[in-house]
């Protein structure tokens, strides 16, 4: 039995090898993600397929994004689903080329190739995209958008599109979808302490942050010591105790192997882990008409499969990290709105960000409300 798996194990090497060092690297995904790479005949027509799905396209799409193929499992980004509705929506007008696992870049070098054209589309962070668009750095506001539903609320409203893609748009963004992954969590390391429950439980922590002067902002007036830290270096920071707590969310800290160096993490739903898809505004704009449609529509079917996928992630996130003994907490009703009063956006701290980012106050209380009204998405909160 053992033998029959291993002998299975090394088809499936040499046929992804095969397809990918033939130039059918998507082909090689494709496959892979299907099941077909047992089997040579099965990888041979999923290649098949792929060339000529692609010669019969107008255009070949390249979608790069930070995340290898099969994170959707703990981290709903979707890469196949996108693809495969792309294609589909535009009746094969166009092909997509997937480049995951940060092939072309990752986080704000990734946003500048879509920006300058020289990739046509990719999956990032709302938080390195928003040197290039700030005025998504919104969402990083504590308790605006943090509950998932919320999130969702705000980033298909009339306002959001109107104030805040209009001012993407002018940087050479063309949004896809904003796709919701889970609020960003409270993780502290092995051997730094409890869970952190209270502003309280913040006093004098280490706390990695990215480059966001909002979220170093928030743990600073919860009275963290906020600690930038680049992503590419945080797990070492953790272990080494540079940083004692992060925030990702969930499936970020599972997909990025942190479960082993993580003793306790809180759901506070301050700030969405929030990702979009967005292509090259000036590329879209060449496009036909009727591809422009299908690719608004196939973002729209993508961004329904995401919502459904949410809790599932989550669950098979938290599962695994259960078993390297990651402790899970949520809060009281009490503790919710402590933390909303200490770090919350309606404190006058935030003001200057409100009128920088949204413009002006009154259209800041605009998103408030269309944050806080449910529209025609629903999606499970953690």
């Amino acid at each position: 039995m053992e033998k029959a798996i291993e002998d299975l194990a090394s088809e499936e090497r040499r046929n992804f090898m095969k397809l990918a060092s033939t130039g059918s690297f998507t082909a090689a995904l494709v496959a892979g993600a299907g099941g077909a790479l047992w089997s040579s005949n099965a990888s041979a027509q999923t290649a098949n397929e792929e060339r000529e799905r692609e010669a019969a396209a107008d255009h070949v799409m390249t979608v790069a994004t930070e995340y290898v193929i099969g994170t959707t499992r703990s981290y709903p980004l979707m890469q196949l689903d996108v693809k495969e509705n792309l294609q589909n929506a535009s009746n094969g007008k166009i092909y997509v080329k997937l480049a995951p696992g940060g092939q072309l870049g990752v986080g704000s070098a990734l946003a500048q190739k879509v920006q300058g054209g020289t990739v046509n589309a990719a999956q990032f962070s709302l938080s390195n995209f928003a040197p290039f668009a700030s005025a998504v750095d919104l969402i990083n506001m504590p308790y605006f958008c943090g509950a998932n539903q919320r999130f969702v609320n705000l980033v298909t409203s009339d306002i959001w599109k109107q104030e805040v893609n209009t001012a993407v748009e002018a940087r050479g963004f063309k949004p896809l979808f904003y796709y919701c992954i889970d609020p960003r969590v409270m993780a502290v390391r092995k051997g730094g302490g409890g869970p952190i429950m209270t502003p309280a439980d913040l006093k004098g922590i280490k706390f990695r942050v990215p480059g966001s002067q909002m979220l170093q902002q928030l743990y600073r007036m919860g009275g963290a010591n906020p600690t930038p830290v680049a992503w590419g270096e945080t797990a070492s920071a953790i272990k080494q105790g540079v940083a004692d707590a992060l925030d990702p969310a969930v499936g970020a800290l599972y997909a990025f192997g942190f479960k082993d160096i993580l003793s306790h993490v809180t759901f506070t739903q301050a700030v969405p882990d929030s990702q979009t898809y967005a292509c090259n505004l000036e590329w879209f704009n060449s496009l036909p008409g009727d591809v422009k449609e299908a690719i608004e529509w196939a973002s729209e079917m993508s961004f329904h499969q995401n919502l459904a996928k949410v809790p599932s992630s989550r669950t098979f996130a938290m599962a695994e990290m259960r078993k390297s003994g990651v402790e899970f907490h949520s809060l009281s009703d009490d503790q919710l709105a402590e933390w909303q009063e200490t770090v919350g956006y309606q404190r006058s701290e935030w003001d200057s960000f409100k009128t920088e980012l949204a413009g002006s106050m009154e259209t800041f209380d605009k998103l408030v409300e269309a944050a806080g009204t449910k529209g025609k998405f629903y999606v499970h909160d953690a």
